[in-house]
């Protein structure tokens, strides 16, 4: 792993870049009624960077491929560049807005969003085709966007680097029963939490999410742990105890981040699910998805304890 060229990533992730506004209130009004904020929070979000800086940190050599807007913050830009990450693919584009997600919270922590897709959501009207760090990858993780993008890329990639799939959220609303019946036989591996699962095999016609036909299937299940299916096997894998649990936002990001990683160094795959798991119990503990990633030797310190428990 140490031969690898920085401008030849070993990872390329796809995925929204963001800029997450979270407000609060203290409660929601009738409609035409102004609301007074009690407090605003402006942070970097989108699952692009969320796994791509989380991976960086973590050691994986790892390129971010995704669209921006001129109005994208320069900090933000350069808390990732800070990470490590290869940037040759984050292209600013002069006619877009970057991608903005408005989160409000009222004090029984009722929560509205609202999220505009920004180019990512339409990447097929930009005419840039982001695949040239895809090409020289092991390992390509598409997760939200338009999906046709990322179908044509996988086509493009097909028998070159392992494709991960990781429709996320946007599963439900974005994605339909034939652009995934279209995703599904290009992909090597596939992520979904549990409520994702649903979705996906009602798309399917299928009753298990890890019957869904990926050589490595893995269903993330909050603080039961996750349940994967690798090359027709069944894995238990337990969930890592955190010191806290603060924000779970970005567990799910911070676990696809480490599996990564964990790959990268040449464990095997139920393995890197625990050192996943291992990750994801750091990201918990702080507000914010990137705000607590640790180093490896916690990674692996945190994890052994488990090792006994993968079944």
């Amino acid at each position: 792993m140490g031969g690898r060229h920085l401008s030849e990533p070993y990872l390329s992730v796809y995925g929204h870049v963001t800029v997450d506004q979270i407000i609060s209130i203290e409660r929601f009004l009738d409609p035409g009624i102004t609301a007074d904020a009690l407090s605003k929070k402006t942070t970097l979000g989108g699952t692009g960077p969320n796994i791509a800086v989380s991976a960086a940190r973590l050691g994986c050599p790892t390129a971010l491929c995704a669209f921006v807007g001129p109005d994208f913050p320069a900090k933000y830009m350069d808390l990732m560049r800070d990470s490590g990450l290869v940037m040759d693919e984050v292209v600013t584009l002069e006619d877009e807005e970057t991608s903005t997600c408005v989160i409000i919270n009222d004090r029984d922590l009722v929560t509205r969003v609202f999220f505009y897709q920004g180019p990512q959501g339409h990447a097929d009207e930009t005419g840039v085709r982001l695949d040239r760090m895809a090409r020289v990858s092991e390992r390509v993780h598409f997760c939200t966007g338009q999906p046709s993008y990322y179908i044509s890329l996988m086509r493009d990639l097909r028998g070159g680097p392992a494709i991960g799939l990781d429709p996320a959220q946007e599963v439900h609303r974005v994605w339909n029963p034939d652009l995934v019946g279209q995703a599904m036989p290009m992909a090597d591996v596939l992520f979904c939490n549990e409520l994702e699962a649903e979705t996906l095999q009602r798309y399917l016609g299928i009753g298990d999410v890890l019957d869904a036909g990926p050589s490595l299937v893995v269903r993330t299940e909050g603080d039961k742990g996750s349940l994967a299916r690798v090359d027709g096997e069944t894995v238990r894998i337990p969930a890592v105890k955190a010191a806290r649990a603060v924000d779970v936002t970005g567990a799910g990001d911070n676990y696809r981040a480490g599996f990564y990683a964990a790959l990268y160094r040449g464990y095997e795959v139920p393995e890197a699910l625990l050192m996943a798991a291992s990750v994801a119990s750091f990201a918990v503990e702080e507000v914010g998805a990137l705000n607590n990633t640790p180093i490896w030797d916690q990674v692996v310190e945190r994890a052994e304890p488990y090792l006994g428990e993968i079944c």
